[in-house]
């Protein structure tokens, strides 16, 4: 049986840094656990009240407003998710850097970056359990499960619009390192292929190449050669989901150990030399810094699995 706490009546002044803010959006992250059928029927129902008045779910917040949130019966939420405590404390060790704004966190392989789809831990959960007392974290990017490496955290609403206007305007700069089938040729430069993407009924997504899908652009580099497999160095352009995966299965050269889009007999190869996770890690981001205006930038190193693949491979005459 649930534990059930009542909230008390709360009144919250915004802050610059919240204005902007649809106020439904505003009562999800004040209001945790609350269902949002519940939230917009306390709107609806003029239970929530903005400068004493009455207002609309999409109503955006100004600085200095007075919100009245309304007590509340929830089920009660714990701060840090029990069954994942250890993780949650796994995540201290995988930041890269912490300031007021932002949060740069090398992510582990396998971990989701935030919960749903059959999970209910995910990245963006633990750090929010980590850190308790910020009333604010959001991811400013993904990465897939599988894939390993730089992701970005704003701790301030500000600073996520920030980052979010350089990623659309392509003034954030992120580099991979991919292990891929056979000899990458020496004068490709970049892939360029619409991508079009298809959720199935399980949910799973599938990403393919599409003269309907969005234009998509991936630049590479080669970094290493081995015996039938080369490491290289991916800077997508365009942000798709999937799209390096996809962009070097396209060009013939699948990523070691992808469940969707891999090369069987390569991956078989890369498994007897004990690798058992997708080679895709997020090596480098760099970015305009929101508070500072300063160019950043922060690099994570490899983890075990991937080194260790690299050594084996240089070992193979």
């Amino acid at each position: 049986m649930k534990n059930e706490i009542t909230q008390k009546v709360r009144f919250v002044t915004i802050e610059s840094d919240l204005a902007g803010q649809r106020v439904d959006n505003f009562l999800r992250t004040q209001l945790k656990g609350v269902p949002k059928s519940m939230i917009y029927r306390i709107l609806r129902k003029g239970e929530v009240r903005v400068n004493k008045g009455r207002v609309k779910p999409d109503y955006k917040l100004v600085a200095n407003d007075l919100v009245r949130i309304p007590p509340v019966r929830i089920a009660e939420v714990k701060d840090t998710p029990n069954p994942k405590l250890e993780k949650v404390a796994e995540l201290e060790s995988c930041i890269l850097y912490e300031d007021e704004r932002i949060l740069v966190i090398n992510k582990p392989s396998g971990t989701a970056v935030h919960g749903g789809s059959g999970l209910n831990f995910g990245l963006i959960e633990g750090l929010r359990a980590l850190r308790p007392q910020a009333s604010f974290m959001e991811l400013v990017h993904r990465l897939d499960r599988d894939t390993s490496g730089c992701i970005l955290i704003a701790k301030k609403r500000s600073a996520l619009r920030h980052l979010h206007a350089q990623l659309r305007e392509g003034q954030m700069d992120k580099r991979y390192q991919a292990l891929v089938a056979g000899a990458w040729p020496e004068n490709r430069f970049k892939v360029k292929a619409p991508l079009l993407k298809n959720v199935l009924q399980s949910g799973e997504r599938l990403v393919s190449v599409n003269d309907n899908g969005k234009p998509s652009e991936t630049r590479f580099r080669i970094l290493q050669r081995f015996t039938g497999a080369t490491l290289v160095e991916a800077s997508p352009i365009t942000g798709r989901t999937h799209q390096i995966r996809v962009h070097c299965q396209h060009a013939g050269h699948a990523i070691a150990c992808d469940p969707k889009y891999g090369d069987v007999h390569f991956d078989d190869q890369m498994r007897r030399l004990g690798l058992k996770r997708l080679f895709l890690h997020a090596a480098s981001i760099r970015f305009i810094h929101p508070g500072t205006e300063e160019t950043v930038r922060f690099d994570a190193p490899l983890d075990s699995a991937l080194t260790n693949s690299i050594k084996q491979l240089n070992e193979i005459l």
